[in-house]
């Protein structure tokens, strides 16, 4: 109705002059005097036309893959034929799915040789409750959170060409991942779509490649994974390597960080025959694209044999692992470091096929405890990617919660799920500390609280006697430091204890770099350090500026620090928890809802640069509120 009267008001203003005024009436039954053109007598006056005419609107329906049917919601979608994908050109409706979040910069780049972590999701059949573009009303919704451990993120379903979920695009590129979709072909009828684009002129391939391109580069996701699942003629089978060639090709061109994935399914005959490696039967497809996915029976012969086969492409290779442990396969489950730890003998890149299964077949309500245990048994074999700009912002939302908080203040009460929502997710773990082994700390994801968004971040844990203090790594960085750095940590110690709360940063090329006076800045009195204020603040810091050391709304504190740097590198970001002097074994829970970093400006050329690792030698580590930690974690 509110369109159907915004188009009639329209016609009326289109008509101009003729429309009639507000307020005017009609005589009964009196007929307009008609009159001839151009002539009017001074006496008589201008009438005007008095319009009738009722205005019908009837919405035209969107097609009905952009909104679900019982929410009316708009949604993610996928394309189910070739003929779908032929078709498709990019609509006003499709910019919902359009990613905004641009792919965020990580150390090492993709393109390094170290070797790499995918994670292929694949969920229940897919499009899920991660469908809604604009969030949903979930009650416990699946939720991944362990970005640092991963490079690569494959959104995987059974439908011709599924595009992922726009909210998955978006966490990922917050965390500097690249994103696939996929591009699968199965059974009867995926033998006839292949013989309809592959087995004859090489137009054919290329539209369909083309395609696929546009698809990527409109919803700004990364690449594909491509999956024939049938057997194929010889006709089709022959232009496979051109098809990838081309389409690689065609990629590079338009993202140029994209990624082309073919899965071990057809042989060079266009049988189907997985190979559960990468030998002489399907190595002409590895050749034609960005990497190879391997099938999951794999056994250890399997992967020493792999390494002839892939040359000083290695990382390229990435050994399938199926989490769900269906067939002949090492591992999975909890025991899937078992199967990471063969692969990683080898140097090759790992495929985790399904991590969903904890979700899946695992008790709902004790989700977030089974994640955090399966990624810990990866851990040493997952290494960690690193953020490379400033400014860097975090309040740890997961996208997703109980209730929705804005800086302190509740917003709404009631389940939310959105994955746009999710914000920079740090290091996960669990640690022991030294000494007698009563030590330790816990580093999880809590929806019982926020400081902003639906969620924050719970270190919990005892520092014994023999320890003062214990510095939990949050953050692997590697940024050039900027002459002074700006730090903010918004948190809040639970119960009763005197454990002190601080933020820690660790610095590269030790020799060359220079930390000037490490102050609070408008702390606590009685503070060992000398309290220093801003003096000429950043316009989007400046908000905090007159609260630092203040008690905040729901019993939350924010610290600031200000830091002078020449020289250096910033390689870590911890939070360190130590015990008064003196006394006995101190148990915490402390809960992180917000950090900050951030800079006047960068120094000229700042930017990512090659990394020496974590745990380079020279790295300092310095503390912004008390002595060094005992411990570092």
């Amino acid at each position: 109705m509110e369109a159907a009267a915004a188009l009639t008001r329209a016609a009326s203003r289109r008509r101009g002059p003729a429309a009639r005024k507000p307020g005017a009436q009609e005589e009964p039954g009196r007929r307009p005097r008609r009159r001839r053109p151009g002539r009017r007598t001074r006496e008589e006056p201008e009438e005007e036309a008095v319009f009738r005419e009722v205005v019908h609107f009837s919405p035209d329906p969107l097609p009905v893959r952009y909104y679900d049917k019982e929410t009316t919601e708009p949604v993610s979608f996928y394309l189910s034929s070739l003929e779908e994908l032929l078709a498709w050109t990019p609509l006003v409706e499709d910019s919902f799915n359009v990613a905004l979040q641009p792919l965020e910069c990580r150390q090492p780049p993709l393109g390094s040789h170290r070797p790499r972590t995918l994670v292929c999701h694949d969920m229940m059949g897919g499009y899920l409750e991660d469908k809604f573009i604009q969030g949903s009303a979930a009650q416990s919704p699946y939720s991944f959170y362990h970005w640092q451990y991963i490079d690569l993120f494959v959104y995987f379903s059974h439908h011709t060409v599924t595009i992922p979920p726009v909210g998955w695009t978006n966490a990922a590129h917050r965390h500097g991942v690249c994103v696939l979709g996929t591009f699968i072909t199965e059974w009867n009828d995926g033998a006839k779509l292949c013989e309809a684009f592959l087995a004859g002129d090489p137009s054919s391939y290329r539209a369909v490649a083309d395609q696929l391109v546009q698809i990527a580069q409109f919803f700004r996701f990364d690449g594909w994974l491509i999956n024939v699942e049938n057997p194929l003629s010889v006709a089709a089978v022959q232009n496979v390597p051109a098809f990838l060639r081309y389409l690689t090709a065609e990629l590079h061109q338009r993202i140029p960080e994209g990624l082309v994935l073919w899965y071990d399914s057809v042989v060079q005959s266009g049988q189907l025959k997985w190979q559960d490696e990468l030998n002489e039967h399907n190595r002409i497809f590895f050749e034609a694209c960005d990497g190879f996915f391997t099938n999951y029976n794999w056994r250890e012969e399997h992967l020493a044999r792999m390494l002839g086969q892939a040359g000083e492409r290695l990382v390229d290779v990435y050994v399938g692992v199926d989490v769900f442990a269906r067939g002949n396969v090492v591992g999975g489950g909890f025991d899937t470091d078992k199967s990471l730890e063969l692969i990683r003998k080898h140097g090759f890149s790992v495929a985790l096929f399904a991590p969903g299964w904890v979700y899946e077949c695992l008790e709902k309500s004790s989700f977030f405890q089974n994640q955090d245990r399966f990624w810990n048994l990866l851990e040493r074999y997952l290494p960690t990617h690193s953020i490379c700009s400033l400014p860097f912002v975090t309040s740890f939302c997961l996208g997703m919660g109980t209730r929705r908080v804005c800086y302190g203040q509740e917003q709404a009460v009631g389940p939310w799920y959105h994955l746009s929502a999710q914000e920079t997710q740090p290091l996960f773990g669990e640690h022991k500390l030294p000494g007698d082994g009563w030590g330790w700390v816990k580093v999880h994801c809590c929806l019982a609280d926020s400081w902003h968004g639906g969620s924050s971040l719970l270190l919990q844990g005892v520092i014994p006697p023999e320890v003062g203090s214990v510095a939990v790594r949050l953050f692997s960085l590697q940024i050039p430091a900027p002459h002074k750095i700006f730090l903010s940590l918004v948190y809040k110690l639970e119960g009763s204890t005197d454990v002190t709360v601080a933020l820690e940063v660790s610095m590269g090329d030790a020799d060359s770099c220079h930390v000037g006076s490490i102050s609070v800045l408008n702390a606590e009195t009685g503070s060992r350090h000398r309290p220093r204020p801003l003096r000429v603040p950043p316009t989007r810091l400046a908000r905090w500026a007159s609260r630092c050391g203040q008690q905040l709304s729901g019993g939350w504190i924010q610290r600031c620090y200000e830091v002078s740097l020449r020289g250096c590198l910033l390689r870590d970001l911890f939070v360190n928890l130590s015990r008064p002097p003196g006394s006995q074994e101190e148990s915490f829970m402390c809960r992180l809802g917000e950090i900050q970093l951030s800079a006047p400006s960068l120094l000229p050329g700042g930017g990512c640069r090659d990394p020496a690792g974590p745990s380079a030698p020279g790295a300092e580590r310095h503390h912004l509120a008390g002595p060094l930690a005992a411990a570092h974690l």
